[in-house]
């Protein structure tokens, strides 16, 4: 078990370097804090909340589905950054790139990259159409974290797996129902 643990940890020590150091590029750095923010809170929820209010009704419970998923999915997120500490890389690691205003909280698992892909996922899985754009808006968002050196690589992987399993479950829970 220590050395699957060793391997992570240089593996997310290798990927964070290179994601936030050998990519960066002025380009990057202007649009990457813009980007991250369209996986917090404001966001996301206001995105469901537009839906909600503005879409069909036959349409309507795919945002509470999403509501539904994005709670839960953070529920979890936050009882994980209790239970599991993990410094944020550019706490940890010398020569990161970091921005302006970054977070000092634990940075397992991303709690952006969760939130994206937990709304993301259930309206794809409701209609494939979705996925042109909302699957590259997921991905895009757990890049920036990394970009941004606010999380290892397996916090955003984590923070996928969550968000993706939470939307699923939320989307089977309707069907049941």
């Amino acid at each position: 078990m220590k050395g699957i643990a060793s391997w992570v940890t240089r593996y997310d020590h290798s990927l964070i370097q290179l994601v936030n150091c050998h990519w960066k590029c002025r380009w990057l750095d202007w649009l990457m804090p813009r980007i991250t923010h369209l996986g917090g809170p404001t966001a996301t929820i206001g995105f469901l909340l537009a839906w909600y209010l503005f879409m069909p009704k036959e349409f309507k419970t795919w945002a509470v589905e999403g509501v539904i998923a994005l709670a839960g999915s953070h529920l979890i997120v936050r009882v994980l950054k209790m239970l599991m500490p993990r410094i944020r890389p550019y706490l940890r690691l010398e020569h990161l790139h970091t921005f302006p205003n970054p977070l000092t909280d634990y940075s397992f698992p991303s709690g952006h990259t969760t939130a994206a892909f937990s709304v993301a996922m259930t309206f794809i899985l409701h209609s494939t159409v979705f996925m042109a754009i909302l699957l590259p808006y997921a991905i895009i968002i757990g890049f920036s974290r990394m970009y941004l050196a606010l999380h290892y690589p397996t916090d955003v992987l984590i923070g996928t797996c969550l968000g993706s399993a939470f939307a699923v479950g939320s989307v089977y829970l309707f069907q049941v129902i």
